[in-house]
């Protein structure tokens, strides 16, 4: 295996991918358009406390841009792999390995399901490392990968990627069952990962709450039996080796954390969220798997928005974003026919009255303005003028209220006279303690 493309340059594959082009192997970058400027200008710099540099290696966009590679690592994010399935698909041929650095148990079932032949080697990383900034890495712990193939026996190709890795100085355990250590670390990663968001601290919090230690059990127990039923069956003391394995990076965040931070997105749905879904297709309850799959979306989901949203925000406690179904979802009282309103038209709108109802408001408040999703029309009401006569028209004839139609949401002010309001388009509307922008002829 001469060639060999690291696809993304992150906490992970930035590492491992620098340490190759430090020991002078052929290695090139698949890279984001932020990231491959970066490096391009800079170079990738690797900082750790066991010796700091930076490599120049070739890097693209565009895998057709690169040597073909004999190896590819794929060290992205879980949920970004059938995206960059479809950006190398032009640059793999019969003879192409691919090596997983992924966290989750099924990333490699999804590449031969795509892939249809028999290229993909499962590996595991053991590293704590940070992005910095694009094209930087911070180092922290460890820094070793552990390979092996999907059947169980050591082939001509394990033993050479293992070589490679070996001449990058980073260890390289070959494992003879790969599938049962990525479970074994699935454990880890469903108990620290969630909790080290829900705690908002290191892993060393987690651990050293006794009453933290029963919940550590428990998570792991249903990993463990969904593991079981899946033909993979862990260690009957697997919790107490998740603990113990702890013990020396007790001092870091987690992936899960960085990500929070960082406002990426997180791996939930395929750690804790993964296993629930087994659990559900097998008949094997995970309520603590559930839970903590619930509720880091909660605390990680960035507010939404973009066509289809309308955000309530301004002089609130909270602001909330809201699509089509969950203004559907709203109280039947504030529901109404716009036939009644609009007459010749068939469709749901609702009371701004429901709407306000929704965030706490600020002390004070007593305006509330309606904005295009363009910018270019606002109007401006009293709260109780909005309360009393808007009305929100979010669907026709059974579907999407249509652009023509000045959807996705419209207002309407049916009985507020020459104060009439119809803002086309409605993406946001903002609460304000006096008045707003008001694009009419007449201000309110």
């Amino acid at each position: 295996m001469k060639q060999i493309l690291m696809v993304g340059a992150g906490s992970v594959g930035g590492f491992f991918g620098a340490h190759f082009a430090k020991a002078n192997l052929s290695v090139s970058f698949l890279l984001r358009p932020k990231t491959l400027a970066a490096v391009k200008q800079n170079g990738l710099t690797i900082r750790s406390a066991n010796g700091s540099f930076t490599v120049h290696p070739p890097a693209a966009s565009d895998p057709r841009d690169l040597a073909k590679p004999d190896l590819i690592i794929l060290s992205v994010k879980a949920y970004d792999l059938d995206e960059v399935l479809t950006q190398i698909e032009p640059v793999l041929t019969d003879r192409t390995v691919i090596l997983t650095l992924q966290n989750g148990v099924d990333t490699e079932d999804r590449i031969l399901a795509r892939v249809q032949r028999d290229c993909v080697v499962g590996g595991i990383a053991y590293i704590y490392t940070k992005i910095a900034e694009p094209g930087v890495i911070d180092h922290y712990k460890r820094g070793a990968v552990a390979i092996g193939e999907l059947m169980g026996h050591q082939s001509a190709r394990l033993l050479a990627i293992a070589d490679l890795f070996k001449q990058a100085g980073i260890p390289c355990q070959l494992l003879d069952d790969i599938r049962r250590s990525k479970w074994e670390k699935m454990c880890w990663n469903c108990v620290f990962n969630p909790l080290t968001v829900m705690i908002d601290d290191k892993v060393s919090k987690a651990l050293d709450h006794p009453e933290m230690l029963q919940v550590i059990h428990q998570i792991v127990g249903e990993v463990v039996a969904v593991a079981a039923t899946a033909k993979v069956p862990l260690a009957p003391n697997m919790a107490e080796k998740v603990v113990r394995w702890t013990q020396e990076i007790r001092d870091i965040h987690t992936s899960m954390y960085d990500d929070w931070k960082a406002a990426r997105p997180t791996e939930i749905d395929y750690l804790n969220g993964y296993v629930a879904k087994l659990g559900r297709g097998f008949g094997i309850p995970t309520p603590l798997n559930d839970m903590l799959t619930a509720v880091i979306k909660t605390i990680t989901e960035r507010d939404r928005t973009g066509p289809g949203i309308v955000r309530i925000d301004g002089a609130v406690v909270q602001p909330v974003s809201l699509d089509r179904a969950a203004l559907a979802s709203l109280p039947a009282e504030h529901q109404l026919d716009i036939s009644t309103v609009m007459p010749g038209m068939q469709g749901k709108g609702i009371r701004v009255k429901g709407l306000l109802d929704i965030p706490a408001l600020a002390i004070g408040a007593d305006h509330v303005t309606m904005h295009s999703a363009d910018g270019k029309y606002s109007a401006c009401l009293t709260i109780q003028q909005a309360r009393e006569y808007g009305v929100l028209v979010y669907e026709l004839d059974g579907a999407v209220l249509p652009d023509a139609k000045g959807g996705p949401f419209r207002l309407v002010t049916p009985g507020l006279g020459d104060l009439c309001a119809n803002v086309k388009g409605v993406a946001r509307i903002e609460v304000t303690v006096g008045t707003g922008k008001d694009t009419r002829p007449t201000n309110c």
